[in-house]
């Protein structure tokens, strides 16, 4: 959207009437102008190629189902990783009596 409204705004400086009348301007606007256009081209390309792979993303997890069960555990495991780390975190804080330091241990 904002290279769109950069083109807008470009389009609109070409129409201004002091391009008629100084031509510097003139010449720095359609500069302006010129990249503007080529911003949103390229803007537009790597919005394209983003769609096209996620496409093939979903073509891979149906040829490969077994990466994307190992994704999902990946995904578990981690979850279960953080949960445990500040279940160690909190019995760290605590203060260290026989029962919080046999927790801490297990």
């Amino acid at each position: 959207a904002m290279s769109k409204s950069a083109v807008k705004i470009s389009s609109d400086l070409l129409s201004n009437p002091l391009c008629e009348q100084e031509p510097s301007f003139l010449e720095m606007v359609t500069a302006f102008d010129t990249a503007m256009k080529r911003m949103d081209s390229f803007n537009q390309e790597k919005v394209n190629m983003g769609l096209a792979e996620e496409g093939e993303t979903g073509v891979f997890s149906s040829v490969f189902p077994s990466l994307n069960m190992a994704v999902k555990r990946r995904e578990q495991t981690l979850q279960d990783y953080k949960r445990l780390q500040s279940k160690v975190e909190k019995y760290e804080e605590k203060e260290r009596t026989g029962p919080v330091l046999a927790k801490l241990h297990q």
